[in-house]
């Protein structure tokens, strides 16, 4: 599909969903960092008031993120008890308190990535565990940032040393994820997991710690089918997902290889994309 201007997205967007047949949508997925958060990490008082008329249709909600599942429950805090979370880039999954999906990446597996980045520099991994996280750098530059992503998190002389399941690797830049940090593990991807997550971020995890995999366990313990499922995403973490719907839509700030991968296209995060596809359903 041939991309537009974001000047035209608008108009567009109304022209597409004023004749789009949503009428069979059973469930709802979302990104959330550049997707349903705007950039200050807010979720709109707009989404929750949706949310409220999805549920009396009975319209399923899914938040899947490469957060951590506590940070993902205090964006979501007024609705956490009625959705299911996707954690960790689809390591980790709950469903109304039942685990549902846990992909660990091996210790040994994950000393050695944590050897490359040793050996690379000017980087800051993040084990992520199920509830919190681990860290070895406690510079308060880097703390602040990692606050936002990681409500609970825990600073380790040896990363090497936690006996904690690590369900990723999230590794930190502070320039740019994908010029710096990405084509030193980009060789890992014969056996494992590498994405770009953010203008900042890399994730490595096992080669099915990943939202599409998750999502795919989601959709089968409901029975949802490709027609059924409503998908919005922005980054290379998200593009597995997409590709399992009919009906995936990319934001208007999405990387390329995101727009590419989408059926559709919405406004950015900052002007309600999400929303405005929603309306339609709700």
């Amino acid at each position: 599909m041939e991309r537009l201007h974001e000047s035209y997205i608008y108009p567009y967007l109304c022209a597409l969903i004023c004749f789009m047949d949503l009428s069979q949508i059973k469930m709802v997925v979302t990104d959330m960092d550049g997707t349903l958060l705007n950039s200050n990490h807010e979720v709109s008082g707009q989404f929750f008031s949706l949310f409220e008329r999805l549920r009396k249709k009975n319209i399923q909600f899914v938040a899947a993120s490469g957060r951590q599942y506590n940070s993902i429950v205090d964006k979501l805090l007024p609705i956490k008890d009625d959705i299911i979370i996707i954690a960790e880039n689809g390591g980790f999954a709950i469903d109304n308190g039942e685990e549902i999906v846990s992909t660990p990446l091996p210790t040994d597996t994950r000393n050695d990535v944590l050897t490359i980045l040793e050996r690379v520099g000017d980087n800051y991994p993040v084990l992520c565990g199920k509830y919190a996280a681990y860290i070895s750098d406690s510079s308060p530059r880097f703390e602040k940032m990692l606050r936002e992503y990681y409500t609970e998190f825990k600073v380790i002389d040896d990363l090497k040393s936690s006996t904690e399941e690590t369900m990723k690797i999230a590794v930190y830049h502070f320039i740019d994820s994908e010029k710096y940090i990405y084509p030193a593990v980009k060789h890992l991807e014969d056996h494992l997991k590498v994405k770009v997550s953010g203008e900042n971020w890399v994730d490595v995890s096992s080669l099915k710690a990943h939202k599409g995999h998750a999502l795919k366990k989601v959709m089968k313990r409901y029975n949802i089918r490709s027609n059924e499922v409503l998908i919005f995403g922005d980054y290379n973490n998200d593009i597995e997902m997409l590709q399992l719907s009919d009906f995936s839509f990319a934001m208007a700030n999405a990387h390329p290889n995101v727009k590419k991968v989408a059926q559709f296209e919405t406004l950015s995060n900052d002007q309600l994309g999400v929303e405005k596809v929603l309306e339609k359903l709700a």
